[in-house]
């Protein structure tokens, strides 16, 4: 039967994706520098042999004929994913794939240096060849999709979302956010805070995390937490590695980092086991699990009873000198600031949104073709002046050149980080009603909170669209309603 000769085969594809994740993380967290050269090589040969997999011949006729076979909803739902997987890898010429891999190799590698140097005439010669190839891949999806050229990329990372509706939901959200944040930042203006300033060791930062990890019910037999450059959860359902990185002059920053990625952890063991080793059992979307990261990080890890158990727990690792510091509602404080700043990175909750919106508008205009890639600096100033009113003239290191999805040509990834934040809002909202999620923070059993997320989002793993995901959850799609009430109670209620 073709269905179940293509279930088999993407089962094989996904065993050899495990190993590649976890050679991912080897790579990132504890291999040493010596290695790179080698790894590189074998998980470069590994791409191409899971691609020559996706591509084989006789999986065009097993969905040709698998199509006539289907009868349930879940039959239909597993081909449409695996129908998905297997059109996004042959949807490319290799000639094209080869040609972005080494322009975006070359920009990304240049980048590193030229962002220090503010170097924005030796980076734009590089970038020229990217944004070309980018825009030679958006025209062949869009063919193929009938999507707009920008749509089409936006798709890889947001499936079913489209400009029109991310058009209408920014557009409201700039209606509101700007004045909002100056209200913020007037009302924060005279209240004290009182900042860390002791040692914080990165062996008692590392305890703090996992005893924080405990409470949000980590899987540790399934799952582990190290460190690395960069933060970021990868591996696999059954395996799922997390990373921190620790500053041992603050703690503050490491301590929500691991809220975040925990986050994401969790909808990873949480993805239905019946589906392991199938495309409809993966995640439904970037700004999907994006949403889980930021449920944790933001509704859940921020919200004032989890700060009370936060604060309680630094002040048993650290020190007791610090009493101030550690009150709860100095706590609050610290993981509530709102500061108009230029990195996207660094960026609160309140004013983050904002650096989203204007690179989806920039990077929307130019795989359309409505503007050339030499109109970036001029644009982002615009937009950064308009939207938190800073001025990045001649700034390209702190401006446009200052992060790395560009560089090899991800379009269409960011509007998947405030997506995230909207949906989080939206979930929250929502399970309200039927949990008493202020209770249970308090009496520290999240057991209900993660009994609503596991029932309407973790366990649906793909088998729905998100439009429909987020209707059977919340009753609604996406409506940003809930970010702003969200966000106008926690900094001005």
């Amino acid at each position: 039967m073709a269905f179940t000769d293509l279930i088999e085969h993407f089962k094989k594809i996904a065993h050899f994706q495990h190993l590649s994740s976890i050679c991912g993380w080897d790579q990132a967290a504890v291999m040493p520098a010596g290695g790179a050269q080698a790894r590189s090589e074998a998980m470069a040969q590994l791409s191409v042999h899971i691609h020559q997999l996706l591509t084989e011949p006789q999986l065009a006729e097993w969905f040709a004929r698998s199509q006539e076979q289907l009868e349930t909803a879940q039959q239909k739902a597993t081909w449409r994913e695996m129908h998905r997987q297997w059109q996004l890898a042959n949807a490319l010429p290799e000639s094209l794939v080869k040609a972005q891999s080494l322009a975006g190799s070359q920009c990304e590698h240049a980048w590193r240096s030229q962002r220090k140097n503010n170097d924005w005439t030796g980076f734009e010669k590089n970038w020229a060849e990217v944004v070309k190839l980018s825009q030679e891949e958006a025209q062949i999806r869009s063919d193929i999709t009938g999507l707009s050229r920008y749509d089409a990329m936006l798709d890889l990372y947001e499936p079913g979302t489209n400009s029109q509706a991310l058009d209408k939901v920014f557009n409201e959200v700039k209606t509101w956010l700007p004045s909002l944040i100056d209200q913020v930042l007037e009302k924060q203006s005279h209240e004290p805070i009182i900042l860390p300033t002791a040692h914080y060791p990165a062996d008692e930062q590392k305890a703090l995390g996992l005893e924080v990890m405990k409470l949000l019910q980590f899987d540790f037999n399934h799952g582990r937490l190290d460190q690395s450059t960069h933060p970021f959860c990868g591996g696999v359902p059954s395996d799922v590695r997390i990373t921190t990185r620790y500053n041992e002059a603050e703690f503050t920053q490491s301590l929500m980092g691991i809220v975040h990625e925990t986050g994401h952890a969790r909808y990873e063991q949480g993805l239905p086991k019946a589906f392991a080793g199938n495309p409809v059992g993966h995640a439904r979307s970037m700004g999907i699990h994006e949403s889980q990261s930021l449920f944790f990080e933001m509704q859940l890890g921020r919200s004032a009873p989890f700060i009370e158990h936060l604060a309680t727990l630094a002040q048993q690792h650290f020190s007791a000198n610090e009493s101030a510091v550690f009150a709860a509602d100095n706590f609050q404080k610290l993981y509530t600031r709102v500061e108009k700043g230029f990195i996207r990175v660094d960026a609160d909750e309140l004013t983050y949104p904002a650096h989203v919106i204007l690179r989806y508008e920039i990077e929307r205009d130019l795989m359309n073709g409505h503007i050339k890639h030499t109109d970036v600096p001029e644009l982002w100033n615009e937009k950064m002046g308009a939207y938190l009113g800073l001025s990045t003239a001649g700034n390209y290191q702190n401006g446009c050149m200052q992060d790395i999805h560009w560089t090899d040509g991800s379009f269409g990834y960011f509007p998947s980080y405030t997506l995230g934040a909207m949906y989080a809002a939206q979930f929250m909202a929502t399970m309200k009603h039927s949990v008493d999620v202020e209770a249970a923070i308090a009496r520290k059993d999240l057991s209900p909170i993660f009994t609503w997320l596991s029932d309407n989002i973790w366990s649906q793993g793909s088998l729905l669209t998100t439009d429909e995901l987020v209707k059977q959850a919340t009753g609604e799609v996406l409506n940003p309603v809930h970010f702003k009430a969200h966000l106008v109670s926690r900094y001005l209620g």
